[in-house]
């Protein structure tokens, strides 16, 4: 009757997930209530996954994530593939599936995905180009990284164990590398063909039209005339004066945006308070509200260097200097008062650069026009003093960010401590010297040591649905192992294929795993199929290594469903896609998985 119950709620689950009419991650709780009602599962077997390694360590690799996005480091990765691909969507996902398969060889593949999130989405939004193209590819290179090495995955080492304890030849480190090769090329191949499965047209066109460049405000608000930049020269007066000591805003109506100096042999962005000292050969990007003023006898006057600026500059910046469209709350206190009244500029670093009322841009003496509500005022300075803006006030809503903002970087002076954290975090694991799990907490606390990623950011990035619907799903495994559903369904397997030929019982021992992997968890899949696939050689008095080897690529072949494996289940949300396109994309791959490993595999490991 458990049993019966057990399939029931699996079925139900099944066809809501299909059905896409609540979300994933509610299900996922309903299937907790649902065992956790029926008693087949006692309550802290139900809720079991929240003290699963598997899930703090995934959290813990959104983190990791996260800190690759605000040190620039994921950025730099998406601008190497865009420039190595030369913008080519084709080629853009041959080098994203070769690299997260190289390194999801060595580590973590659940690790690598969650890594390259943020660099395929940054990558989309370069090209103009939905994630959904992209993100099912990095879902299916993750899982084949699997097959690639001894230490790719859990289930190459379990059975790998249970071929030593059954006193036969052990698989070697590399013993996986040339079927992982080949199903690497045959998923490139694959990918390459069947994308177009994946691409929604709607979602390109909402992407592209609904973001703006910094280019586009700059054009819009009339700024490329405006702006100047001018280099501090030596024996300037300005040399070693703090800002507010020069009363340019008063005497001259003009703004300091933002300071490039240079340190170390590389430009740095310096914030632009009234207690910022300049210093010699100090890069100062100015904001000229007065349309008569002489910027000729103002350089000679101080001895200053200018350089013209045009909207491309603002776009070079991008990494560091952004901007962004405000707008008063109505209910406060701030609508008509003025930015000077304000001290925006004093108060938060940033620089009101423009107002729009009523769809016309105020040329007017902005400092001192008193703000009302509905205004959209235009605002640049640095990425992280916008953030903390947003994270600070109560008086304006953030509506309009440009499309730049993928590449801000609000950490990148802290980018080596992020790169020294993470090959930390790989050389730990692939060691084994911890676990993995330890090794990314490791990482994580040298992140926030080193103020790659703050508090906020840390918890914002961490992508909770997700979480959610892993540990909902496990209650699953144990209930079917529970219940003796798992063994009804291997001892009926083995009563089918008891007389049928080598390559024939490869083929039902592939289903069979790929549809235990279904609905319990690829290790736990190799722990119940292993001892049952040495025992077919034996008695077929063949060589164990094959049906081992099965075994385990079954279990990594998790390509079906959003939740047959950590790593599909993190580019759901990402990637914007539904149960049915894991089950379009992913069956006929499996079974082009099966029928290599079918005949390739006794190949490598004769009978």
């Amino acid at each position: 009757m458990d049993l019966l119950l057990v399939l029931l709620f699996l079925v139900g689950a099944i066809i809501l997930f299909v059905s896409n009419k609540i979300r994933m991650d509610v299900v996922a709780l309903l299937v907790i209530l649902a065992f956790s009602l029926s008693g087949i599962l006692t309550v802290e077997e139900v809720f079991a996954g929240f003290s699963d390694p598997n899930i703090i360590l995934i959290a813990l690799l959104f983190i990791v994530g996260e800190g690759l996005v605000r040190t620039g480091i994921a950025y730099q990765v998406s601008e190497w593939l865009m420039k190595a691909a030369k913008n080519s969507e084709t080629k853009v996902l041959i080098l994203l599936m070769l690299a997260v398969a190289s390194l999801g060889a060595f580590m973590s593949s659940t690790g690598v995905v969650a890594i390259f999130i943020p660099v395929v989405l940054t990558i989309c939004r370069q090209m103009n180009i939905s994630p959904r193209r992209l993100m099912m590819p990095l879902s299916m290179a993750g899982l084949i990284s699997g097959m690639m090495t001894l230490i790719a995955t859990a289930p190459n080492l379990v059975v790998n164990s249970e071929l030593i304890r059954a006193h036969l030849p052990r698989l070697s480190f590399f013993s996986f590398t040339p079927i992982g090769l080949l199903i690497l090329l045959l998923g490139i191949i694959y990918m390459l063909v069947v994308r177009r499965w994946l691409s929604d047209a709607s979602d390109d066109m909402l992407e592209t039209t609904k973001k703006l460049s910094i280019s586009d405000f700059v054009a819009e608000y009339g700024l490329a005339g405006r702006s100047t930049c001018l280099v501090i020269r030596e024996g300037s007066p300005f040399i070693g004066k703090r800002l507010d000591e020069l009363h340019l805003r008063t005497q001259f109506n003009m703004d300091i945006i933002s300071i490039e100096r240079w340190r170390r042999f590389r430009p740095i962005s310096v914030s632009a308070f009234g207690t910022t000292e300049l210093k010699e050969k100090d890069i100062l990007l100015i904001d000229i509200n007065d349309p008569e003023f002489i910027l000729a006898d103002f350089c000679e006057q101080y001895n200053l260097a200018v350089a013209e600026v045009g909207a491309g500059y603002y776009a070079r910046q991008a990494k560091l200097i952004g901007m962004v469209e405000i707008t008063p709350v109505p209910s406060s206190n701030i609508v008509g008062k003025t930015a000077s009244e304000l001290r925006i500029r004093s108060v938060y670093g940033l620089n009101v650069l423009g107002i729009k009322r009523d769809g016309e841009i105020l040329t007017d003496d902005i400092s001192h026009q008193p703000f009302k509500m509905g205004d959209l005022l235009l605002v640049m300075g640095e990425w992280r003093l916008i953030e903390a803006m947003r994270n600070q006030t109560k008086d304006f809503f953030m509506l309009n960010y440009p499309m730049e903002i993928e590449k801000a970087s609000p950490a990148s002076s802290q980018a080596p401590y992020a790169l020294l954290s993470i090959s930390l975090m790989v050389l730990l694991m692939v060691s084994g010297w911890v676990p993995n799990v330890i090794a990314a907490l490791i990482a994580c606390l040298c992140l926030a040591k080193f103020r790659c990623v703050d508090a906020k950011s840390a918890y914002d990035s961490i992508h909770w649905a997700s979480l959610i619907l892993i540990v909902g799903m496990m209650p699953f495994s144990l209930a079917l192992q529970k219940t003796g559903g798992v063994s009804l369904i291997v001892d009926g397997m083995m009563n089918l294929v008891g007389d049928w030929g080598h390559h024939g019982i490869l083929m039902i021992l592939f289903i069979l795993c790929a549809g235990v992997g279904l609905f319990i968890s690829n290790t736990a899949t190799a722990i119940l199929m292993a001892p049952i696939a040495i025992n077919l050689a034996e008695h077929l008095n063949a060589s164990a290594l094959p049906f081992a080897m099965t075994v385990a690529i079954a279990a990594s072949a998790a390509f079906m469903t959003p939740v047959s494996s950590p790593v599909n289940t993190m580019v759901l949300g990402p990637g914007g896609y539904k149960f049915i396109d894991f089950i379009k994309v992913g069956v006929p791959f499996t079974f082009i998985v099966m029928l290599v490993t079918v005949f390739i595999v006794p190949i490598l490991f004769p009978f």
